[in-house]
């Protein structure tokens, strides 16, 4: 006659709990030996017992085992970091591809090339950018006239003076 499910919670009795253990914890390096044995798999088993005691069990050397383990995560977690990096160039490369086409388009029809593709409200968008820039470029040229006539002016002053002196 089989026994029935063991209902999982804690055996509030000690004594019966560190059978339990004991028993349980023989269970399982037993298997973990045999899971290595039968599949030549490398195994590794720690268990810390309620008082802090330690069992394990390593096919190869639990040390061993577990900077396996770590270089595996390592690598793992860095080759993840890497793709998800990598993917991220390639997104920002093609956005910047993307912006300089858009740039060297637009400049090419800043210069009166390449209009043929544009409809009516872009060539008119495209006019009032270079009356813009024309309006621009005239208020800095007579700017500059100007300042240069202010500084003839005070040369001139200057001179008229000083000629008046001799």
């Amino acid at each position: 006659m089989g026994r029935g499910r063991v209902e999982l919670k804690r055996i509030e009795n000690k004594i019966n709990r560190q059978v339990t253990f004991s028993k349980r914890r023989n269970g399982l390096l037993k298997k973990a030996y045999e899971l290595s044995v039968l599949c030549d798999a490398e195994v590794a088993l720690i268990v810390f017992s309620s008082r802090g005691k330690l069992y394990e069990f390593g096919s190869v050397g639990t040390c061993k085992t577990l900077e396996r383990y770590q270089r595996s995560c390592y690598n793992s977690q860095t080759t993840n970091d890497i793709d998800r990096e990598t993917q991220s160039w390639y997104q920002e490369v093609s956005k910047l591809k993307a912006k300089f086409e858009s740039l060297q388009r637009s400049h090419r029809n800043l210069l009166g090339e390449d209009l043929g593709p544009l409809n009516v409200k872009e060539l008119q968008q495209l006019e009032r950018q270079l009356e813009s820039a024309l309006s621009q470029a005239r208020q800095r040229k007579t700017q500059i006239m100007m300042d240069q006539m202010e500084d003839l002016r005070k040369k001139v002053h200057f001179f008229v003076n000083n000629l008046i002196l001799f």
